[in-house]
């Protein structure tokens, strides 16, 4: 199995099946990489050549979330079930069909975006400024967010990560989104959004209000610490 094909099913969750199994939403048997970037073209008009996302979050990062996650959020948005102006005129279903949706969302998933460049001498023999300029290209950084870190990482271990994972990058088998790496000014907005209704936190108990029961302060301190986590 190459590095490539071994990624695509960590990415989509295959390794696990009997989980993906119990929350069906589409099917990622025959994914095509190719035709996922291909794709991708026209997602990156807004969210980056690289799934980065960008305008400081109002654009989400997608590069690295989980494959069944991007997907479960595109057949929301084709079914008209989550509201977003801007995505209405790409995702319909003559235009997204299920095969595109999941070839999509693993060419997506499988982007890694780095913190950091390596260091190297401009000036050494075979420096490649192109592939440097490439490398750059995958670089995303979130900035550190207000807030009492320590507090927010105990607070994301307690009440967080059985569901978005240890570190906040998400977990495909149930289908929830990496926290770590997001634009705070983005978790902020679906925060408020899920606080006010007009998206549910969690399927299995709709009339979920965890996120009520947080302050704002509780919030903050949680996001001051995830804006750490990619570090």
């Amino acid at each position: 199995m190459s590095i490539v094909s071994a990624r695509l099913l960590l990415a989509v969750g295959l390794l696990t099946q009997p989980a993906l199994a119990e929350t069906p939403i589409i099917s990622f048997a025959n994914v095509d990489a190719r035709n996922g970037r291909d794709i991708n073209e026209v997602c990156a008009g807004c969210h980056g050549e690289f799934g980065a996302g960008g305008k400081e979050g109002e654009y989400p990062r997608l590069a690295g979330q989980p494959a069944p996650f991007i997907a479960k959020q595109l057949l929301l948005f084709r079914d008209r079930s989550r509201e977003n102006l801007a995505m209405v005129e790409y995702v319909d279903h003559r235009q997204m069909p299920d095969p595109d949706i999941a070839d999509v969302s693993a060419y997506l998933a499988t982007i890694e975006l780095k913190t950091k460049l390596p260091p190297v001498d401009e000036t050494a023999p075979g420096y490649n400024a192109y592939q440097r300029l490439q490398e750059a290209k995958r670089l995303m950084q979130i900035p550190l967010a207000e807030g009492d870190g320590q507090k927010g990482r105990r607070l994301y271990k307690k009440e967080c990560g059985s569901c978005h994972g240890r570190e906040g990058w998400g977990d495909a088998d149930k289908v929830t989104p990496m926290l770590a790496g997001q634009y705070t000014s983005y978790l902020w907005r679906q925060v408020d959004r899920f606080i006010e209704g007009q998206r549910i936190h969690d399927e299995e108990s709709p009339q979920d209000e965890l996120l009520k029961a947080f302050s704002k302060e509780e919030i903050r301190d949680i996001f001051a610490y995830l804006s750490t986590a990619d570090d």
